[in-house]
């Protein structure tokens, strides 16, 4: 009983001074309820909730004031937080935007472009990312259709139609190799499998076989000439897969003495060599299987560039776009200029002019052929690509006038429809006959074309101009409208563009002029244009002419002076 009692006593006591120890730290937070605080008025005294105020406020500066407090925006996130942001975003794009990027481009999509398009943070990005992807892969920039873009989703309907097998046909191998590489160029198809006579490179012989098809492609960019893809249905319910191992189409393949080749049937190999050390097949020995160990690297490489999404044509030229040091440089000049489309879209010439005595040319059939390759990137100031373009120019000269000709120059030009705004645009070249590259890097500004204040497009100097053909309107290499205007590209050493009268060479040039100005009185625009040319080498000026708007015709609001 003793004991008990002490226990109780004790208990009692540590809860009175724990009681007292809560009571005194209350009370030392608490302000004085009969002395008035200095820094509060005493109608706000009066109020309980405005007297909790100084306490408040002391508080959050006494925490402001503390050395370890963070900006929660600029604390880095810890490994949950991280997660969670994941989970949101794959929540984010499970709209529209995740069908696209998991379905509708899955196949042709760089892991580059798909690390880049899970960094953005909205939908606006998104679009305009989109927007961009079709740009980069569009044929035929400056019209209308993206010919690549309609072609793509025909495959994919194709394959959808043609190649569904429990999944939809795009999820299938035959399905993403068609979406890829579009229709093959022939297909040999064994929709029942049954007897199959072994080509020679197979071993010869005679066996049964698993559904299959062979698909053929004459030369696919990137992976080579005569392609051959195999697929194969071995569960026999219409899902052909994409093998690399051509045996596993026998279905004896696991049969003693069933479906033996050449070799096997003769006694001179067995069927069991086939599961020893065959590398990659398991196909018999045959007269040409020497030869199918070498080329088991070919075939693994070629099923690697198989799963790959398609590339940039000249990916030595985009390597050189990003590079800094080129050795043995090949020189070129680049000259851009602008025209009104629209007051929100310019279209934006690229002219690329290159000496023809810095192109190798070679001997073809007594010609002589020199080849350039052209790769283009135009982005804008934060890294974003809006468009690229790639070319190949070729030139041909007889032999005997090449001496002739090596004094001339070799023209590529490209029209980019372009919002006004400030780009960056790359331009590697390279001598494909020879070992030289060439780099070009500037900053290129759009203008912006409004609809109330005069404006001019840019004044071309040209060595050829001519009116185009009905049909030929708007497009074609140098067609601007309803005329071909070739620039003459100054040097990159600040010279103006030389027209030399001894070659009978003429000078052309042309320009528009926008919001024109309407006379009150005639109700038509009214304007006068004057030219002057001036002879750099003496200083003189070799033609001074004026014109107006009333010898010119009917025009409207905007005029095209070429002369």
């Amino acid at each position: 009983m003793f004991r008990v009692a002490s226990y109780k006593a004790i208990l009692r006591l540590l809860v009175i001074s724990v009681g007292l120890l809560v009571c005194g730290a209350f009370a030392q937070n608490q302000p004085a309820q009969d002395q008035p605080t200095k820094d509060v008025p005493a109608q706000d005294q009066a109020d309980p909730k405005n007297a909790e105020k100084p306490a408040q406020d002391t508080a959050a500066a006494a925490q402001a004031q503390t050395p370890d407090a963070v900006d929660p925006l600029k604390r880095p996130a810890n490994e949950k937080q991280r997660k969670k942001n994941q989970r949101a975003l794959k929540q984010e794009l499970s709209k529209p935007y995740k069908k696209w990027l998991d379905e509708d481009v899955v196949y042709i999509i760089t892991d580059e472009e798909r690390a880049a398009f899970r960094q953005l943070s909205n939908d606006e990005e998104r679009d305009n990312f989109i927007e961009a992807f079709w740009q980069r892969r569009d044929p035929t920039p400056d019209t209308e259709e993206n010919e690549y873009k309609e072609e793509h989703y025909q495959r994919i309907a194709y394959a959808n139609e043609h190649f569904a097998a429990g999944v939809p046909g795009w999820k299938t191998d035959r399905g993403r190799i068609y979406i890829v590489f579009g229709k093959a160029d022939e297909v040999e198809s064994h929709p029942s499998g049954g007897t199959y006579e072994r080509p020679m490179e197979e071993g010869g012989g005679e066996t049964s076989t698993f559904p299959f098809e062979d698909w053929r492609y004459r030369y696919i960019d990137g992976i080579g000439q005569e392609v051959i893809i195999e697929f194969v249905d071995t569960c026999m319910c219409g899902e052909y897969h994409m093998t690399m191992d051509r045996s596993e189409k026998d279905a004896l393949l696991m049969t003693p003495n069933a479906g033996l080749t050449l070799y096997e049937q003769m006694g001179m190999s067995s069927k069991a060599d086939r599961f020893n050390g065959n590398g990659l097949e398991r196909l018999g020995a045959g007269p040409n299987s020497a030869s199918l160990q070498t080329k088991q690297f070919d075939r693994l490489e070629q099923f690697a560039k198989l799963q790959a999404a398609p590339k940039v044509k000249f990916t030595d030229l985009e390597e050189a776009v990003n590079s800094k040091v080129i050795l043995n440089p090949m020189p070129f000049d680049v000259r851009t200029d602008f025209v009104k489309v629209t007051s929100d879209t310019v279209l934006v010439p690229v002219t690329i002019q290159m000496r023809n005595r810095d192109i190798t040319f070679v001997n073809k059939e007594g010609v002589q052929r020199g080849t350039v390759n052209i790769f283009a990137r135009l982005s804008t100031l934060t890294g974003k690509i809006v468009q690229t373009f790639e070319d190949t120019v070729q030139v041909d000269v007889p032999a005997e006038l090449l001496p002739r000709t090596a004094e001339n120059a070799s023209v590529y030009w490209k029209a980019l429809p372009l919002r006004p705004g400030r780009y960056k645009l790359n331009i590697a070249v390279k001598d494909v006959n020879g070992d030289r590259k060439g780099v070009w890097s500037r900053s290129v500004v759009v203008p912006e074309f409004s609809d109330d204040k005069l404006a001019t497009s840019t004044l071309i100097v040209a060595d050829d101009m001519e009116p185009v053909p009905t049909k030929a309107i708007g497009t074609g290499m140098f067609v601007i409208g309803t005329t071909k205007v070739r620039p003459r590209v100054a040097p990159a050493n600040g010279k103006p563009a030389l027209f030399k009268k001894d070659k009978d060479q003429k000078l052309n040039f042309w320009m528009q002029v926008y919001n024109l100005g309407v006379d009150e009185k005639t109700h038509k625009p009214s304007a006068t244009f004057e030219y002057n040319i001036t002879n750099l080498a003496t200083n003189k000026s070799v033609i001074q002419k004026t014109e107006t708007t009333d010898t010119m015709g009917n025009i409207g609001e905007q005029v095209t002076l070429q002369k």
